[in-house]
């Protein structure tokens, strides 16, 4: 009996598997897994639901919108200022291989944000620029020497100064003047180049001085500032600045000299004390006074503001006292005037270290006159970037490195790529250089630092190259002990702002 209870069971228990396998039925086979689906972190649910069908158009709105293309849009003069450079001849044109093939880049809708007001200023350059160059063509000579337009130094015995060709980088303005107690402050400013419909030019640097009074009762203090049309005056930086945390460098100089507000503290404080004997008689030029403070009334005082790679430096009396970077759109060589108004008498207002133009000598021209790019293939471009008034530069790297037989056969190429300057008579001696050495690529565009971009572009597209080296100091350093020949069995173009 117990036999047949043990094989019922059994076999229940066989039928209720069977049964069970019936109801549940096959496993489906596994999918295969996309890679979508292996790198989404949250994958989607499977269901048709509203919520579902509402994030999938979000995403495909967000891939629409990320994959736009940039579009063809219209920039004012750029029509005009290609159309007015087609009037050189063919001869002339070398200096505008680059320049026929930038204009695509232009009328992006997603060019660098000052592109239009760099094309509208080159485009008002342009026209003046023209009947220049048709004029010395139909002459053969210009009308004044290249000394008398940008000369090395300029003087002036009043309060203004002209700076014909702008400034370069170790350029200087020196000036003598003794302070007026009458007034509390003076200042220094450098005027930018005004353009045709600017009411008012830019600061590109205004030093105000704030003098301590007759008495020395107030704390001497320095503000500088720079001002633009479009975004009106910046963020003043005042020295001392109590409030400043750090020390900031230009240059490697700092941005302020401390001893200026310690020695001023120390003054104002002997002030109060008319025993002392270094102020027994501040009111009749004590001298001793203008060592800790250099600007006191009745006292002389020398103060040379030059500028430097990052920023402009004021020296006053030999000893360094404030450092200013560069401001955006703002280059030392915008600068074509120096104002000096306030409480100071000037003795003197000197600029030296100015960019020298020279007059091109037709046989050392002849004989550094670089090939052209049509005759052979080149194995290697050498770009480098260069403002308009570095002529000197410029002569210092052909009468060098460009000297080396693998630069006069043609098999490595160096080029200048340069903008244009704001100064129609820089622009013509640029145009002349241009001609006379093959050498020079110049940009459709003002030489604003924002527009940088374009001429490493630029060279991308004359070199029609693989590889792009971008080359500071250092590594220019480090490329002095490399054999030529190493760089020849590669096809470079190398880009050197160094220039």
């Amino acid at each position: 009996m117990r036999k047949w209870t043990g094989g019922l069971f059994i076999v229940g228990l066989a039928f209720i598997l069977v049964l069970s396998y019936s109801f549940v039925g096959k496993p489906k086979s596994p999918k295969k897994q996309s890679a979508y689906e292996f790198f989404n972190v949250h994958p989607p649910q499977e269901g048709n639901s509203d919520a579902d069908d509402e994030l999938s158009l979000a995403k495909t709105k967000r891939l629409q919108v990320v994959r736009k293309k940039p579009q063809l849009i219209n920039v004012q003069g750029l029509t005009d200022l290609y159309s007015l450079s087609e009037n050189v001849t063919d001869q002339e044109s070398h200096a505008l291989l680059v320049w026929k093939k930038l204009r695509f880049l232009f009328a992006r809708s997603d060019a660098l944000p000052e592109t239009a007001q760099g094309i509208k200023e080159a485009l008002g350059i342009w026209k003046d620029l023209l009947p220049m160059i048709e004029k010395d063509k139909a002459l053969r000579f210009g009308d004044i020497t290249a000394s008398e337009a940008c000369p090395y130094f300029v003087k002036a015995s009043d309060n203004e100064l002209e700076i014909p060709c702008g400034l370069v980088e170790d350029s200087s303005i020196t000036l003598i003047g003794i302070p007026d107690s009458e007034k509390d402050s003076f200042q220094i400013e450098l005027i930018g180049q005004r353009f045709n419909e600017e009411l008012n030019p830019p600061i590109v640097l205004q030093y105000k001085v704030f003098l301590p009074g007759e008495n020395l009762t107030k704390e001497p203090f320095t503000i500088q500032n720079s001002w633009t049309k479009e975004s009106g005056w910046g963020k003043e930086e005042r020295c001392p600045d109590h409030r400043m945390s750090g020390i900031s460098r230009v240059d490697g100089l700092i941005k302020c000299n401390i001893q200026i507000g310690q020695r001023a503290a120390e003054e104002s404080s002997n002030a109060s004390r008319p025993t002392h004997s270094k102020f027994a008689n501040v009111s009749g030029g004590a001298v001793s006074a203008s060592t800790a403070l250099h600007f006191v009334e009745g006292n002389p005082f020398t103060a040379s503001l030059w500028v430097g790679s990052e920023g402009f430096h004021m020296t006053v009396n030999g000893r360094h006292e404030t450092s200013f970077a560069h401001r955006h759109k703002l280059e030392p060589w915008l600068v074509n005037r120096v104002n000096v108004t306030g409480g100071l008498t000037i003795m003197s207002l000197l600029a030296k270290g100015l960019p020298v133009t020279e007059d091109v000598d037709l046989a050392d021209a002849q004989n550094l006159k670089a090939p052209s790019l049509s005759t052979k293939k080149v194995a290697l471009l050498i770009g480098v970037f260069s403002a308009a008034n570095n002529f000197e530069r410029r002569m210092a790297i052909r009468r060098t490195w460009m000297k080396y037989d693998s630069i006069n056969s043609g098999d490595v190429a160096v080029r200048f790529f340069i903008g244009l300057h704001v100064n129609k008579e820089v622009n013509f001696k640029l145009w002349k250089e241009a001609q006379a050495y093959n050498d020079i690529q110049l940009m459709p565009f003002v030489d604003y630092y924002s527009l940088l971009t374009y001429k490493t572009i630029a060279i991308c597209i004359l070199g029609v190259s693989i590889f792009i080296l971008q080359m500071d100091t250092f590594h220019m350093k480090l490329a002095k002990k490399i054999s030529i020949s190493f760089f020849l069995s590669y096809s470079w173009s190398i880009v050197v702002p160094c220039a």
